[in-house]
């Protein structure tokens, strides 16, 4: 890690009701370690009764899915850096197979969350590895997350 530190919005992407979506992965270069410094999941929700959407932070073991690459954008506008780690974005077919669940919240629609994790407990992802946030919702909705993440 040396200090790259950039950011990776998802964009606007819709949930279907009750399908569970990855909305947003996070892949470590080969020989490059990451940190997940927080997390920023805002959503359009207009109704009082719809019920909370599950969030969850999990890692992939297998990426077979079919998703939007996004290119990440270093804070500091005049690194001259490459960035290592993939993100990719709106899944259309879903990861293959996830593996441990790192976090999981419930979030009512109308609001978001916005997550950095204390220093010293930054999820981790050693080179090669990915995570991803996956969203489940029992009505549907519009979510856009933002990832800061040191490289």
């Amino acid at each position: 890690m040396a200090g790259l530190l950039f950011h990776a919005p998802s964009g606007e992407v819709a949930l279907v009701a009750t399908v569970a979506k990855t909305v947003i992965t996070l892949t470590a270069g080969s020989n490059d370690r990451l940190k997940l410094l927080g997390i920023e999941v805002f959503f359009k929700g207009t109704v009082t009764t719809d019920t909370p959407v599950k969030i969850e932070i999990s890692r992939i073991t297998t990426d077979g899915g079919t998703a939007t690459t996004i290119t990440p954008a270093p804070n500091d506008n005049n690194a001259s850096e490459t960035i290592q780690a993939t993100v990719k974005a709106n899944y259309t077919v879903e990861p293959t197979t996830y593996g441990a669940n790192l976090k999981t919240w419930e979030v009512h629609p109308q609001t978001g969350l916005v997550v950095y994790f204390p220093l010293g407990q930054e999820l981790q992802l050693k080179g090669g590895t990915e995570i991803g946030i996956r969203l489940t919702a029992s009505q549907v909705e519009t979510v856009s997350i933002n990832l800061v993440v040191d490289e």
